[in-house]
């Protein structure tokens, strides 16, 4: 999270930074906890808690049930959640996860739906601490501002819409804070298999998978196929090829169905959402993506192949996992919580540079900015986006040019 230094040409101090952690978490806690506060499985505005963990939910009974025809299947998954959770009514999924992801979520399913949402929910805000626990452990120049980061980790807006949603996040942070941890220690091998274990989210493995296929990577790249194999084949093992088939069908066919996929568009946070939204033609915008993404991974390559500090090279990855994912909804920024971590503790220590202070403030505009979201309904512009290639850029310059001073 975006800590900073008392410097008395920064507005951003530590102290103040500080109180609108604490301020902004007792609002958006506050706001949360009063919406999930009612006798039934609706919060107070209408609709069912998790949200979409109903479609996980649904999913794992299917996987019980050894339905692996259903899987793809919209009409017939509405009826079986309307059937398990009454209170549901008629809600439809698009359903696109690998069967890997259902047989993940089969114990739970075998759970009344309430119970198994506290379990979920629980079990992410484990997963949320451990991983932002671990980076924070990484940062040195972080030690002594602990009690500011736990409560920028506890106020951070896609935490909270982690949990409102009931979503898989938690399990990619997991994925990527194993990575970075295992590239730390040189386990090559291991973070490979970390970063293949994305595969149920797999738009979230394509700048990582490019970056280490393109820089030759080897020892990654085997251990990414084999983690990513490992998973699809216990899939394909348990419901057969049709399923299998079925699964790739709809992941290649995926563009046509982007209007179902995403019914709130002002909720998306990637290249290709910022472009459809502002610009009204179509093909223009994809266009305008396919380019913009690919300059984005362009770059990212060549800083992985510089000699600066792997937290920064990390870090450019996923904030460039961000950008360039086809599509990424607010919860999927949880990922930026260690790219947050590592950028403020470079910053930190090196903030007698002047352009620390711009950093800073993109640091602090990317962590709340999540929650701007819902203005581009009336914009059209999803400021969340230029924030954060402006900082994949400052940071990737800024470093360069610190190297070539020293």
């Amino acid at each position: 999270m975006p800590l900073t230094t008392s410097i008395s040409r920064s507005p951003l101090t530590a102290r103040r930074i500080r109180a609108h952690g604490i301020l902004l978490g007792v609002v958006i806690w506050t706001i949360y906890l009063w919406t999930l506060a009612t006798p039934t499985l609706r919060d107070r505005n209408g609709l069912l808690k998790g949200t979409d963990f109903l479609h996980f939910y649904t999913l794992g009974t299917l996987a019980l049930e050894h339905r692996g025809a259903d899987l793809y299947n919209m009409p017939v998954q509405s009826a079986v959640a309307a059937e398990r959770v009454p209170q549901a009514g008629h809600l439809r999924y698009v359903p696109l996860y690998g069967p890997q992801v259902s047989l993940l979520f089969a114990p739970l399913a075998e759970l009344s739906y309430g119970v198994a949402l506290s379990v979920w929910l629980i079990a992410n805000v484990l997963i949320y601490a451990i991983c932002c626990y671990a980076i924070w452990r990484t940062c040195p120049h972080l030690q002594s501002a602990r009690g500011t980061f736990f409560v920028l980790a506890m106020a951070y807006p896609a935490f909270i819409h982690l949990l409102a949603w009931g979503q898989t996040s938690g399990l990619a942070l997991a994925c990527f804070t194993a990575a970075y941890m295992a590239l730390r220690s040189q386990k090559m091998f291991l973070a490979g298999v970390a970063i293949g274990s994305l595969i149920f989210k797999p738009q979230l493995g394509i700048v990582p998978g490019v970056v280490f296929l393109v820089t030759l990577e080897w020892k990654m790249i085997v251990g990414a196929a084999a983690a990513a194999s490992a998973q699809l084949a216990t899939g394909w093992i348990y419901y057969g090829s049709a399923t299998m088939v079925n699964y790739v069908h709809h992941v290649v066919h995926l563009r046509q169905i982007f209007p179902l996929l995403e019914p709130r568009p002002y909720q998306m946070h990637s290249l290709r959402s910022f472009w459809a939204m502002l610009v009204p033609w179509g093909n223009v915008a994809f266009a305008l993506y396919v380019a913009s993404a690919l300059a984005v991974l362009w770059m990212a390559v060549r800083y992985w192949k510089t000699t600066t500090p792997l937290s920064l090279r990390f870090s450019a990855v996923l904030i460039a996992t961000v950008l360039v994912a086809p599509h990424l909804t607010v919860y999927d920024l949880l990922i930026l919580a260690p790219a947050f971590l590592l950028i403020a503790d470079w910053s930190v220590a090196n903030w007698q540079d002047s352009a620390m202070h711009a950093i800073g403030l993109l640091l602090y505009l990317c962590y709340v900015l999540a929650l701007m979201g819902p203005l581009s309904r009336w914009t059209h512009f999803q400021i969340s986006i230029p924030a954060l290639f402006a900082l994949f850029w400052l940071v990737s310059r800024r470093s360069l040019n610190a190297q070539v001073v020293q």
